[in-house]
């Protein structure tokens, strides 16, 4: 079956792609990739139209996102249908490095047929300060959990707390000093806000499970990844999300942190995963 994964990226590849991006931020933003993730082609990556906006990170990188909206071949005498948006985030935590190979991967499959009934927002990298840490971090360029850090409705009371009492000051679980205090929670927070997702989707390593947090019914298997919910963190995306936004959020855990999941695993997941929205969006 991965044959047929490889074959199905291979036919996605070979769809016209849209002008190269030419902001030398992304272009950077490619090549700093490269070099840390093997999985990235800077070259690959330079075709697509990346836009970096105009915030920062503490660490004076860029934050950059893709949109996807395929055209959908629309069989004779089949209504149009307005397409529900899926927002996938790799990367909010830098030392993850399979989350953001991840979401690269499915950039090939969302411009296929079968995905062309959803719009899609791709942020693969949401924390590069962490990524391109000399050794990749949990954390911001601040030392900030980015998902301890979504302005949650409960953010003011428990957050702080929790960490003070529940983690010992984890350092890799620091909420910072108030709710989106931080550059990229704001950014995330914000598309979130403009592009209005009817999903969304959050990919992490290395627990090995499906989260959930949102109003419809859960997905209950993604490949070998299985449901098994994991609570509720203030601060976390599932919270601001799936509790406070009534936006579904779906929370992949791969298996491993640095090593992909194999080709047959990755396409189990996918094909699942496109399943489950058809079904539930």
């Amino acid at each position: 079956m991965y044959r047929i994964f490889g074959v199905f990226l291979l036919a996605a590849l070979a769809l016209p792609f849209p002008a190269a991006a030419e902001s030398s931020d992304t272009a950077q933003w490619c090549k700093q990739l490269q070099s840390r993730l093997r999985s990235v082609s800077a070259e690959r990556c330079m075709r697509e139209p990346f836009v970096a906006v105009p915030e920062r990170t503490a660490g004076g990188r860029s934050l950059v996102m893709l949109d996807i909206d395929s055209p959908r071949v629309q069989r004779k005498g089949e209504a149009a249908e307005s397409k529900k948006r899926v927002l996938v985030i790799g990367g909010i935590h830098g030392d993850e490095l399979t989350s953001v190979s991840t979401v690269f991967l499915w950039i090939d499959a969302m411009r296929a047929q079968e995905a062309s009934h959803y719009q899609w927002r791709v942020i693969p990298l949401a924390n590069p300060d962490g990524l391109f840490a000399k050794s990749s971090t949990r954390t911001n360029g601040r030392g900030v959990d980015l998902n301890r850090n979504f302005e949650t409705a409960d953010w003011a009371k428990d957050a702080l707390a929790y960490w003070t009492t529940r983690t010992g000051k984890d350092p890799r679980r620091n909420p910072g000093l108030k709710a989106a205090s931080e550059v990229e929670t704001k950014w995330l927070q914000d598309q979130i806000e403009a592009f209005g997702p009817d999903l969304i989707i959050s990919v992490h390593a290395p627990y090995n499970l499906l989260d959930y947090d949102g109003p419809v019914p859960s997905p209950m298997r993604f490949g070998r990844l299985a449901l098994n919910r994991l609570g509720v963190y203030p601060g976390s995306m599932g919270n601001y999300g799936g509790l406070l936004l009534k936006i579904p959020v779906v929370t992949i855990e791969l298996p491993h942190a640095t090593v992909m999941p194999s080709p047959r695993d990755q396409h189990l997941l996918w094909a699942d995963m496109l399943k489950w929205i058809r079904a539930t969006l």
